[in-house]
């Protein structure tokens, strides 16, 4: 899982980097306003893919908790919908941000 995150660091660094590296000398046409758009869509975009990952490890701890104790699945699956629900809070929160600022 280490080579994992590791590589998601790389090629995001890569493609945050390699814009700047072709850019042309001169007059800009980049503006505050845009700057804002990009990075609120990146972090956006982050967010969304953090909160999908914890949702997958959610439910797969879910699953084999149920596999393992099936007597527990009513407490189990009250603690996972709470915890789906709070992940996607989560998101939904750094959407609403995200419009609030554009």
């Amino acid at each position: 899982m280490r080579t994992f995150g590791n590589t998601v660091f790389a090629v995001m660094t890569v493609c945050l980097l390699a814009p700047s590296a072709f850019a042309q000398t001169g007059a800009t046409s980049s503006s505050p306003a845009s700057l804002i758009v990009i990075t609120s869509g990146i972090a956006f975009a982050i967010a969304v893919f953090g909160c999908a990952y914890a949702q997958g490890k959610a439910t797969a701890a879910a699953c084999e908790g149920l596999a393992r104790n099936p007597a527990a699945a009513a407490a189990i699956r009250l603690a996972l919908i709470l915890g789906l629900v709070f992940i996607e809070s989560l998101s939904l929160y750094m959407f609403a941000v995200l419009y609030l600022k554009l």
